[in-house]
């Protein structure tokens, strides 16, 4: 379990470092995506904070060039981390859980380009 918290960190400190060129920045899906963290790895309750973040993501994803820049930032950070099936699951239900209804999956496999 810590060591998929270290790798959570370790990944979103290169995103926060490379940032994005899209309208939304990777430091800004971070950020509102990093309350989640405890629920993604433990479960249990999904802290206010992690829906509010993903209500922000989704208010910001206005264009085509915005969901797909976000995409791409969610996509990064599941591609560089070890995680479980049980992790992927919690992760990939939490816009429902929010009553979110974004633009795509969370999902490591996803194609944001579309």
């Amino acid at each position: 379990m810590m060591r998929v918290m270290v790798a959570i960190c370790l990944i979103i400190a290169s995103i926060v470092a490379r940032g994005s060129e899209a309208a939304v920045s990777c430091n800004s899906v971070v950020a509102n995506l990093y309350p989640c963290a405890v629920y993604v790895v433990q479960g249990g309750a999904i802290p206010s904070s992690c829906c509010m973040g993903i209500r922000r993501l989704n208010e910001q994803a206005k264009s085509a060039s915005d969901r797909q820049g976000i995409c791409r930032c969610v996509k990064s950070a599941l591609g560089g981390v070890s995680y479980s099936s049980k992790n992927l699951k919690n992760a990939a239900t939490l816009p429902a859980k929010c009553r979110v209804n974004l633009t795509f999956k969370i999902d490591p496999s996803i194609n944001c380009n579309r």
